[in-house]
């Protein structure tokens, strides 16, 4: 396979919102993976060492009056986090001239798009884990978002 083979096997990929391309032919294998690489950006967070964790509780320790109003607040907390999987610009609409995704009392099933979050230039749709009703939107449009922030609350 040459350079202009792999070229529009990219230029397709980008035409179609492609984010994996995977072949194999007569001993040439060819794999394109377009955005982060989530699997392996889960695996290193589950390989770091506790001691990381160490240094996370002292900065929770001196909280007790946090703690204390977290339960006054579990209407704002009802239902299930949908989790962002990647760390980049949180975006509640397609467009800036589109409606959003999905509003507060929403009912979604599982597998539709609720946002995008852009990464290196790379629109990627986020979608519902499970059916239900959406109760929260925690993340404000256009807001940078870190992986593992929640995103919205499904019930």
């Amino acid at each position: 396979m040459d350079l202009k083979e792999i070229r529009k096997i990219v230029e397709l990929m980008n035409e179609h919102d492609l984010t994996l391309f995977d072949m194999s032919k007569e001993g040439f294998h060819l794999k394109l993976r377009k955005g982060p690489d989530l699997d392996s950006m889960r695996g290193l967070l589950a390989s770091m060492p506790a001691p990381a964790a160490a240094y996370a509780a002292p900065a929770a320790a001196p909280a007790p009056a946090a703690a204390a109003s977290a339960p006054a607040s579990p209407a704002g907390e009802e239902g299930v986090a949908i989790t962002s999987p990647m760390v980049g610009t949180f975006y509640r609409k397609p467009g800036p001239d589109s409606p959003e995704f999905v509003n507060v009392g929403d009912v979604v099933s599982e597998g539709q798009v609720v946002c995008i979050i852009e990464a290196m230039k790379v629109m990627n749709e986020i979608k519902a884990e499970k059916s239900g009703t959406i109760t929260s939107i925690l993340v404000d449009d256009g807001t940078p978002v870190q992986f593992g922030d929640a995103l919205f609350r499904i019930k």
